[in-house]
């Protein structure tokens, strides 16, 4: 029978479990932290001089947001992993090219300060350009901001592998005797079809990434719920 998670769960491994599910939750709430401050003030998406004058006038807000934005694409990570290690008893293989795409985008993008709503370099950019004596000096340092804009705004392939492994991941929860209910494998392999697509039409049609950024949350909160659940001995 499949999806009785707790009575098949590996022993040794619900520190694992507990924590990689607390991450998946947090990671929700965090972008849902993020999401507030960027309501609250949301900063421009064109415009280099626009861009470096509003985060002067909001940096306490714009790093916080920022943070926020970037910081829990770890958390992600560390599920990816718990849900391999949760798979791999039933099914080798697809676990682990759904790990490898799934968890890798997340953490290359940790590597580069930029978020889909800013930068962490456009606050430099931004100090460079209220302290310039000149025009020409502040030209320079919108033209700078402008270019960071343009790439934030461009669609990004690690986009399109992590949703894949979202894809991948609810396709191994489908196989016989894995420890996830079946909602959960299919709330992954729909989340993950929507979220290709809307990564590769985000600017095109920009409905479809908001309903994949809703989903992808519900799945981040459902998986973190059942492997919290795996975390609990079997008795």
């Amino acid at each position: 029978m499949k999806g009785h998670g707790a009575s098949q769960a590996q022993p040794g491994w619900g520190l694992l479990y507990l924590t990689a599910g607390a991450s998946s939750i947090l990671f929700v709430l965090l972008l849902i932290a993020a999401l507030v401050l960027d309501f609250l003030a949301p900063p421009p998406v064109h415009g280099g001089a626009a861009t470096l004058q509003f985060i002067a006038a909001n940096k306490t807000n714009y790093v916080a947001e920022q943070v926020l934005w970037i910081l829990p694409n770890i958390l992600p990570v560390l599920v990816f992993t718990a849900l391999f290690v949760a798979l791999m008893p039933f099914r080798k293989s697809l676990p682990l090219i759904a790990l490898i795409f799934g968890a890798l985008p997340w953490a290359l993008l940790l590597a580069v300060p930029v978020s889909s709503r800013g930068s962490l370099n456009l606050v430099y950019l931004s100090d460079r350009y209220i302290a310039a004596g000149t025009d020409g000096e502040r030209s320079g340092y919108a033209t700078a901001a402008e270019a960071i804009i343009a790439e934030n705004n461009t669609p990004a392939i690690v986009g399109v592998l992590s949703a894949l492994g979202i894809l991948l991941m609810g396709l191994a929860m489908l196989t016989a005797g894995a420890p996830f209910p079946q909602y959960l494998a299919w709330l992954g392999i729909g989340t993950g079809a929507l979220g290709v697509l809307s990564e590769v039409l985000r600017h095109t049609v920009p409905n479809f990434y908001w309903g994949y950024g809703v989903l992808l949350w519900l799945w981040f909160i459902g998986t973190g719920i059942a492997l919290i659940r795996l975390s609990r001995p079997a008795g």
